[in-house]
C-alpha cells in the first residue's frame, strides 16, 4: 500500500513541477492568490451532475469539503495551491486488490484522485477532475465549472411568512404531474389504493433493472411540503427539495443520531431528536424551505429548526440554489409509500 501511495504522490509532485516549470517558460500566467479560491462553490460537473466544493484557510493551512456528483460531503485529502496559479484539491478512497480465502485484504491500494481549479473570472472556477483507472491504464479527466455562493443571508421569521394556496401535488389515482427524470430509467412508481408505492424490485438471475427518480412537472421557489410516508422495514429513499437538497427517508427507528438519519438534511443537517416511529408505519413530514434556511418537523417533533442549507446534497439535478426546482422522489434505492402530498408556495 505505501508503495502505491508513493507513486501517485509522485506523478502528482510531477504533474505540478511540469505544470510550473511550464508556466515560468511561458511567463504569461498571472499569480493568483489563495484567498481567491475561499469559500464554497457550487459545481456543473460534466455529464449534468452537479458538485460542491468549500475551501477554508484555518490556522496555518488550507482545507477543504467536497461533494462529488453522489454521496456525503466529506472532508477532502489535502488541498494546496500549485505554482501560485491553480489549487489541487486531493481525495482517497481504499481499493482491495487481492484477499485470502477467508476473505480478509493482501492487498490494498489507495486510490487518489485530484482536482486542480482554476480562477475563471471573480465568481467563477474551471477545472476538471483526474481519476486512475481501475486496472492502472490510464487516467480519465471529468472537467467542471463552478460558481461562487453569496454569503448565507439571516434565518428568515417563519412567523412573519405568507403563504399561496396549498397545491395538491399526488392525486391518489395516477401520476399526473409527474415524470421520471431519466426517460430512459424504469419507473417503479405506480399507485395502489390511492397510495403512491415505489417498489424497485431486481428479479433474480435476471439483468439488473436501471430504476429512476421522479419529479414534478412544476418547479417552485421556496415553498412548505407536508406528506406522509412508509418506510418498510431497512429500507431506503429520500425526498428533493427544488432538485437541489434531499430530506432523508429510511429506516432508523432507534439509531443514534446521523446526518443519514430519518428527516436529515443527507450529510448536511443532523437531526436534534430522534422522532421516527417504526418500520412500516405512517410517518408525517413537514418541511420549509425558505431563504436557504431548512426547517423539518417528523410526526409532529420539530427536528431541524431553521437551520442554513450551504448547498446541494449529492444527487441534486440542479446547482443554482436561487432558481425555482422540482420536488423529486428518489425510485433506485428502496420499497417506499407516499400520500397526502401537498405543497404550499411561500409569497415574497
Amino acid at each position: 500500500m505505501k508503495t502505491s501511495v508513493f507513486f501517485v504522490s509522485l506523478a502528482l509532485m510531477l504533474s505540478v513541477i511540469s505544470c510550473n516549470t511550464s508556466d515560468k517558460k511561458a511567463g504569461t500566467a498571472a499569480r493568483v492568490d489563495v484567498s481567491e479560491f475561499l469559500g464554497q462553490w457550487t459545481l456543473d460537473i460534466e455529464g449534468g451532475t452537479v458538485g460542491w466544493l468549500e475551501v477554508r484557510q484555518e490556522e496555518g493551512y488550507l482545507d477543504a469539503d467536497l461533494l462529488w456528483i453522489a454521496g456525503s460531503v466529506t472532508p477532502v485529502a489535502n488541498v494546496f495551491l500549485a505554482a501560485d496559479q491553480y489549487l489541487v484539491v486531493t481525495r482517497t478512497n481504499n481499493l482491495i486488490r487481492k484477499r485470502d480465502d477467508a476473505g480478509q485484504p493482501l492487498r490494498t491500494h489507495v486510490i487518489t484522485n485530484w482536482l486542480e481549479v482554476r480562477k475563471d473570472g471573480a465568481e467563477k472556477i474551471t477545472g476538471y477532475l483526474l481519476t486512475p483507472r481501475r486496472n492502472g491504464l490510464g487516467v480519465d479527466s471529468t472537467s467542471f465549472t463552478g460558481k461562487k455562493l453569496p454569503p448565507m443571508p439571516p434565518a428568515p421569521d417563519l412567523s412573519k411568512v405568507k403563504y399561496g394556496e396549498p397545491i395538491v401535488l399526488f392525486n391518489g389515482k395516477d401520476l399526473t404531474g409527474w415524470r421520471l427524470i431519466e426517460e430512459n430509467t424504469t419507473n417503479g412508481f405506480k399507485v395502489v389504493d390511492g397510495v403512491l408505492v415505489n417498489d424497485p424490485v431486481q428479479p433474480e438471475g435476471q439483468p439488473r433493472i436501471r430504476y429512476g427518480n421522479i419529479r414534478t412537472e412544476q418547479e417552485f421557489e421556496d415553498f412548505n411540503l407536508k406528506l406522509e410516508v412508509n418506510i418498510p422495514q431497512g429500507s431506503n429513499s429520500g425526498i428533493y427539495l427544488r432538485g437541489m437538497y434531499e430530506v432523508q427517508v429510511m429506516d432508523s427507528y432507534k439509531r443514534p443520531l446521523d446526518s443519514h438519519n430519518m428527516g436529515a438534511l443527507y450529510s448536511r443537517i443532523t437531526p436534534t431528536v430522534s422522532a421516527e416511529k417504526p418500520a412500516g408505519e405512517w410517518q408525517t413530514l413537514d418541511i420549509t424551505l425558505c431563504d436557504r434556511h431548512l426547517t423539518v418537523i417528523l410526526n409532529g417533533v420539530k427536528i431541524i429548526d431553521n437551520q442554513p442549507v450551504y448547498g446541494p446534497t449529492g444527487g441534486a439535478i440542479k446547482s443554482d440554489v436561487f432558481s425555482p426546482g422540482p420536488i423529486y422522489l428518489q425510485g433506485d434505492h428502496g420499497k417506499v409509500m407516499y400520500r397526502n402530498i401537498v405543497l404550499t408556495p411561500i409569497i415574497k
